[in-house]
């Protein structure tokens, strides 16, 4: 009698996020760039905006955009709602049981993704802003695009609502979103073809430059390890690429 006791008020106690997680994303993982490679890889010329729906205030802000005046605008490719479409590795651990740490090589940016809300944000509005994360229960098969969708079925995704966000770009020339923006992703992890791979379905909402939601999504391969970490700040350049 004295197990089945102990065994019920184990089932009881709630789990933390960390202990809660339906899968592993912790880990090194490199960027797979499999769509929107003339955007990502290269720094497009002014003007082309192509699948973002920027409203005419977006449009006219992109059009302005200078490459030779770029140079101060060195970050503002790095902030939350752009750093996972940036080519590079990410690097993901537990802070803590309750919050979830992505760092970047390229911009070396630093995401914290609270499961522990309530809390409010900072006043100050930051480039990577503030995360509230929480485990999502669904059913759904893999996410890399047809060609993996052969994966097993999930039970489980992580969701994360990102808010107080400084003014920064969706692409590197100049596609803007402001500090009004609400970002809404998806993550989820499957295992094809002998890999692991990590889909990041992204909502970006920003009511003063876009006339719907700017919807991606995003592919990671994971890596044995860090060895192939290359950090850059975002400060020691432009824009360009």
């Amino acid at each position: 009698m004295v197990w089945i006791v102990a065994w019920l008020a184990a089932a009881q106690t709630p789990k933390t996020p960390r202990a809660a997680a339906p899968f592993d994303v912790t880990g090194n993982w490199v960027s797979v760039v499999t769509e929107d490679w003339r955007w990502r890889m290269l720094t497009p010329a002014k003007g082309d905006y192509a699948s973002v729906p920027l409203n005419p205030d977006g449009r006219k802000v992109a059009d302005t955009w200078d490459p030779s005046r770029a140079a101060g605008d060195g970050c503002k490719p790095y902030g939350a709602a752009g750093i996972m479409r940036v080519p590079g590795r990410l690097r993901i651990a537990w802070e803590n049981d309750t919050t979830l740490r992505i760092d970047t090589d390229a911009g070396q940016q630093t995401r914290l993704l609270h499961f522990d809300t309530p809390q409010k944000p900072a006043a100050e509005r930051t480039w990577q802003g503030y995360s509230a994360a929480e485990w999502e229960k669904i059913l759904q098969r893999g996410g890399l695009g047809v060609s993996l969708q052969q994966g097993p079925p999930r039970t489980g995704a992580l969701k994360v609502i990102t808010t107080n966000l400084r003014s920064g770009y969706l692409r590197w020339n100049g596609v803007p979103y402001s500090e009004d923006t609400s970002m809404t992703e998806y993550f989820d992890r499957l295992s094809a073809y002998g890999s692991d791979w990590l889909t990041v379905f992204t909502i970006v909402e920003d009511p003063r430059y876009l006339d719907q939601p700017f919807i991606t999504s995003t592919h990671f391969k994971r890596e044995p390890d860090g060895s192939r970490w290359m950090p850059e700040p975002c400060e020691s350049g432009a824009v360009k690429r």
